[in-house]
């Protein structure tokens, strides 16, 4: 494959880590977070991955995932890719997805929400597979009013690669003139890749934006000299605007790419702020009831 003099070098290829649970209804990989590698992929700052897990069926009372805890300043997006989440929050949103459907939490100043299994997925057991990506906002966003957004697979758009190498539906932002339905607060891509066995494609990426892709199965080829496998995070430079992959055998990636917001972070728990003494009024904040309950 020729290497493309427009497309974005191949920073590195992160390995996620080992599995670990989050309340008892998801077991994840920590990518990254925003300790971490969070601090360089701006607006990104943590991404969990829960590979296929299967869970045995459940009693009628019985609640998987993880109850009442407070968010502020940032966003959610949570993609399904097998299995069934119910969310509620304390501004009123809420709601379940399914297989192809994504949930994006804005949690702006503040808010209250839990996140289980639905009560069918419980009872009759099955394969959960989904993946949580945190977006920070702007200094001026994190004063925004909460907000939850529901995007089913109905409503994401998928488009066909060309060669009919794959497809891509796009979450969030623009894939040529095709729209995705998430609002964002800042330019950000989203788009759930599927590519076939031995082919090639060349994906058009925002110049100056933050680009990475989360592989979720199979092996791709990344400017015709780098592997990556199922679980690892390709992180590329800001220059360039493209990306070029060949599927060494089916393979499916999360993309994401967005504008660098170039503020500071200053991230505990479940709040990221731009300075620490934010923070501490954040949780002030949560024990006097501000961001509201369930």
């Amino acid at each position: 494959m020729d290497k493309d003099t427009t497309m974005k070098p191949l920073k590195r290829i992160h390995h996620s880590t080992a599995m670990h649970w989050v309340g008892n209804g998801f077991p994840v990989r920590s990518v990254f977070d925003y300790n971490g590698l969070g601090r360089e992929l701006s607006p990104f700052l943590l991404l969990d991955y829960a590979p296929p897990y299967d869970f045995p069926p459940g009693g009628a009372k019985e609640k998987r995932g993880v109850g009442a805890h407070p968010h502020k300043g940032f966003e959610t997006v949570t993609v399904a890719y097998q299995g069934e989440l119910e969310h509620r929050d304390s501004s009123g949103g809420g709601g379940k997805i399914g297989p192809g459907d994504v949930q994006w939490m804005t949690a702006g100043r503040g808010i209250v929400h839990e996140e289980f299994h639905s009560a069918a997925f419980t009872q009759k057991g099955g394969r959960l597979q989904m993946a949580q990506l945190w977006v920070n906002l702007r200094a001026v966003d994190k004063k925004a009013a909460p907000r939850y957004q529901t995007l089913l697979q109905k409503d994401i758009p998928t488009v066909t690669l060309p060669n009919e190498a794959g497809s891509l539906r796009v979450i969030a932002g623009d894939y040529s003139t095709t729209t995705g339905p998430a609002k964002t607060y800042s330019p950000i891509q989203l788009w759930d890749v599927s590519l076939k066995a031995g082919q090639d494609v060349t994906l058009p990426v925002p110049e100056g934006h933050t680009t990475a892709f989360l592989l979720l199965q199979g092996m791709v080829t990344i400017h015709g000299d780098a592997d990556a496998k199922e679980g690892d995070l390709a992180i590329f430079e800001r220059q360039g605007q493209s990306l070029t992959l060949h599927a060494k055998e089916e393979a499916r990636l999360l993309l994401m790419a967005g504008e660098p917001l170039n503020e500071p972070i200053a991230g505990h728990g479940p709040f990221v702020m731009n300075t620490y003494e934010e923070i501490e009024a954040a949780f002030d904040e949560f024990q006097r009831g501000e961001m509201g309950g369930l």
